[in-house]
């Protein structure tokens, strides 16, 4: 099972949702680099499970508890694991899946390929809660990357075809509900709850921009920097879509059109639009990098749904129980900005090395 990622940052996620801890083992972080602590706890209770209407019941604390890579509140040099102790499972809720596997989840494919010997309590290792340790790793490197005066924003752009208003200038992460309107993050929110009523769930799609990025991150081919961030956001559970810059819309255009003229600002060169997304080649090109993302819905929902039953090999009906977000992506925002802080500050390691 791979759950690494990283070339000059080794990121290692493990547990399940029901085990008894999650964690993260994070390699190649430079020693003597401070941590803010509460800053982090404040980054990870924005992921946090059972705060508000939009997402599951379960209730989590998601303190990190650190086990090695630290003296006092700054790197060592070694390998930094730390572990998320689950506290609030209800496994019981999940025995039917074993032999009746939920539509749109990982529960058949998984059986198939582990043999009937994976953990389905939770969704397992396939959970979304899989995503608190990669908000450790990812809060860390947002920490470095603001050092550098590299920040990453992030924020919701749609939500059950509902589209966010405004450009995204500068941070949500305040917000109670990420959206740059607020008017349009209440409809969001109705949309979410309507879904929730009748027993069904909603998509949506984040948008993230990461801004104050050197021209020159990233490599052509299979090491660019849309394939880094495609790698690691693909990681994360229910994304089924990636765009970067104007991303699909590109391919309605003429080169005339799409073209980012260039130019000279205060002595640097810089493009006039920003339909590349900061990417050229696979080398950031000083403006802003930005990509979007989108989420399904949520597969477990409250309706009866047609399933098999992998034992009788029968056609068989499911009414799933448990407690489980009617709209991820308010929950996946800082996720999304976790993944890129990682996939930048790898890159960024990387391009120190061949200075």
């Amino acid at each position: 099972m791979s759950s690494t990622y990283g070339q000059n940052i080794r990121m290692t996620i493990f547990g399940q949702s029901h085990s008894p801890a999650i964690g993260m083992t994070l390699e190649g972080i430079p020693a003597g680099e401070q941590i803010d602590f509460a800053a982090l706890s404040r980054f990870l209770s924005r992921r946090a499970p059972g705060q508000n209407a939009w997402s599951t019941a379960r209730k989590e604390a998601d303190a990190p508890e650190f086990v090695s890579g630290l003296v006092g509140d700054s790197t060592c040099g070694t390998p930094l694991t730390a572990l998320i102790r689950n506290t609030d499972t209800r496994s019981k809720d999940y025995f039917a899946l074993a032999v009746t596997p939920r539509p749109g989840h990982a529960d058949y494919t998984a059986a198939i390929k582990y043999g009937g010997h994976q953990d389905f309590a939770g969704g397992g290792h396939f959970s979304g809660r899989m995503t608190a340790p990669l908000c450790i790793a990812g809060g860390i490197c947002l920490q470095l990357l603001e050092k550098e005066g590299i920040r990453v924003l992030s924020r919701i752009a749609a939500i059950g075809g509902i589209e966010d208003e405004g450009a995204l200038l500068s941070s949500t992460a305040e917000k109670a509900f990420p959206t740059v309107s607020d008017a349009r993050g209440e409809a969001m929110c109705e949309a979410i709850a309507k879904a929730k009523a009748e027993g069904d769930s909603v998509g949506g799609i984040v948008e993230c921009a990461v801004l104050g990025l050197p021209v020159g991150l990233g490599d052509p081919m299979f090491d660019g920097m849309e394939n880094r961030i495609a790698q690691i956001v693909f990681g994360i559970p229910a994304v089924k879509g990636l765009e970067f810059g104007a991303g699909f819309a590109l391919a309605a255009m003429r080169g005339s059109e799409s073209n980012d003229a260039f130019r000279i600002k205060d002595g640097k060169v810089v493009t006039d639009t920003n339909r590349c997304g900061g990417i050229l080649g696979g080398i950031s090109d000083g403006m802003p990098l930005t990509f979007r993302v989108a989420f399904k819905p949520t597969p477990s929902i409250g309706k009866t749904q047609q399933t098999v039953n992998l034992q009788t090999m029968e056609d068989a009906e499911l009414n799933i129980i448990g407690r489980h977000d009617p709209c991820i992506v308010p929950r996946a925002v800082p996720v999304v900005e976790a993944a890129a802080a990682i996939a930048v500050y790898d890159a960024l390691l990387e391009r120190r090395k061949e200075a």
